[in-house]
C-alpha cells in the first residue's frame, strides 16, 4: 500500500503562489493532483508521468507540476492564484495502467488533502 502525504497549503492573496508537495512511501507509475470545493465534484488538475503531464484548462499556464523520483515526492507549483483555485487539493496516484484521461475513479491510492484558500 502507498501512503501519500500532502503538505504545502495555506492562504495566499490573489496573485500569490503556492507550492504543494506529497511525498509517497514509494514511487508509483501515475500521479496527479486533484481538488474539491464543498457542492462540486472531485476534479482533476494536473497528472504526471515520465515524459507526460496534463493541466487542466483553467489552471494552464500558471500551475505547474514536476516530481522528484530520488525522493518519492510530486509537486504542484501555483502562481497567479486565484479566489476559484480555493479548495482541498488531493494527491493521488496509482502503480500502473493507463494514466490519461485522469479520472478519480482510476486511482487507488489518496493523501488526507491539503487546504489551500485565496482571498
Amino acid at each position: 500500500h502507498v501512503q501519500l502525504v500532502e503538505s504545502g497549503g495555506g492562504s495566499v492573496q490573489p496573485g500569490g503562489s503556492l507550492r504543494l508537495s506529497c511525498t509517497a512511501s514509494y514511487r508509483t507509475y501515475c500521479m496527479a493532483w486533484f481538488r474539491q470545493t464543498p457542492g462540486k465534484e472531485r476534479e482533476p488538475v494536473a497528472g504526471i508521468v515520465t515524459g507526460s503531464s496534463y493541466y487542466a484548462d483553467s489552471v494552464k499556464g500558471r500551475f505547474t507540476i514536476s516530481r522528484d523520483n530520488a525522493k518519492n515526492t510530486l509537486y504542484l507549483q501555483m502562481n497567479s492564484l486565484k479566489p476559484e483555485d480555493a479548495a482541498m487539493y488531493y494527491c493521488a496516484a496509482h502503480g500502473g495502467g493507463v494514466c490519461f484521461p485522469l479520472k478519480s475513479t482510476n486511482f487507488n491510492y489518496w493523501g488526507q488533502g491539503t487546504q489551500v484558500t485565496v482571498s
